[in-house]
């Protein structure tokens, strides 16, 4: 008998599947889906319609999603920008839908921003904004020497703390991973509010224009090349199970973990004795 497909990557249910699977897994019906866009900062995705639920991972504002099924309240999603499949309030996206918003044109580049209720930083802060969320701006305006961007919505964000859709903020995604140390460590989190060890990776990598799984084990499954202990260099990768780490160079890594609850940087001899004494040894090591 063949295995199912990972559930976190394909939407499946006996009652209902995505128009993908057909053929590969059984359902009762089979839907496309029809496109919505995260509304809220930060959404918690789900793995089952419950708000005790555990974070499998969250979605960012202005991504866009697949809604598959619509249920008390809830929306059964699969993310257009990783595949992430789970469960989030309907009250999470988008009442207009993606028709009545504008494509996002800049994408936050820092860890954490505001927008402002208007295009001067005394203004109240209308919400706060993670690295990765996607913005519609539609003006720019400038007061006291700072640059600001209006979104759709007519709140104003610092122009130097977005990118254009495309851009990139550089090359060396371990620099852009430093800029999270002491961000708090939350299970399933991704965003510059909290995250995870795989989130750190996918986030940073993210900032320089490479897409990559999104939880440890899809990373050590395929991400780059894997390489020996002794090749380690800044930018590899360091993997347990459960949980992954980026070298800041030949003997320390980066990484969001439980120990300290936060991103830290830490020895890799060290943390591979720690991590041991709990746990075990390192399950392998790759140069994405």
């Amino acid at each position: 008998m063949n295995a199912l497909p990972d559930r976190r990557l394909n939407a499946f249910r006996p009652d209902l599947a995505e128009e993908a699977l057909r053929g590969t897994v059984a359902a009762a019906h089979y839907v496309t889906g029809t496109p919505a866009v995260v509304a809220p900062p930060v959404a918690a995705l789900r793995p089952r319609p419950d708000a005790a639920a555990g974070i499998d991972t969250e979605l960012l504002f202005g991504e866009g999603v697949r809604v598959l099924d619509r249920a008390e309240g809830w929306a059964w999603v699969k993310s257009d920008f990783d595949g992430y499949v789970g469960y989030l309030p309907e009250a999470a996206l988008d009442a207009d839908g993606p028709a009545a918003t504008p494509a996002a044109t800049h994408v936050v580049a820092v860890p954490r921003t505001f927008a402002y209720s208007g295009p001067d930083l005394r203004t109240p802060a209308a919400f706060a904004l993670s690295i990765g969320s996607r913005v519609t701006v539609v003006g720019e305006s400038e007061t006291r020497g700072t640059r600001y961007l209006t979104l759709a919505g007519g709140q104003s964000v610092v122009a130097g703390h977005c990118l254009a859709i495309g851009e990139r903020a550089g090359d060396d995604y371990v620099a852009i991973a430093a800029r999270f140390l002491e961000t708090p460590y939350l299970w399933g989190g991704r965003s510059g509010f909290g995250l995870d060890c795989s989130a750190l990776v996918q986030l940073s990598m993210m900032m320089t224009g490479r897409a990559v799984p999104r939880d440890s084990d899809m990373q050590a499954a395929g991400l780059g090349t894997p390489i020996e202990r002794a090749a380690l260099r800044r930018g590899d990768l360091v993997f347990w199970k459960g949980h992954v780490a980026i070298m800041e160079d030949e003997a320390t890594i980066l990484h969001a973990n439980g120990h300290t609850m936060s991103v830290a940087r830490e020895g890799l001899d060290a943390a591979i004795e720690r991590i041991g004494w709990l746990y075990a040894q390192p399950t392998g090591y790759r140069r994405p």
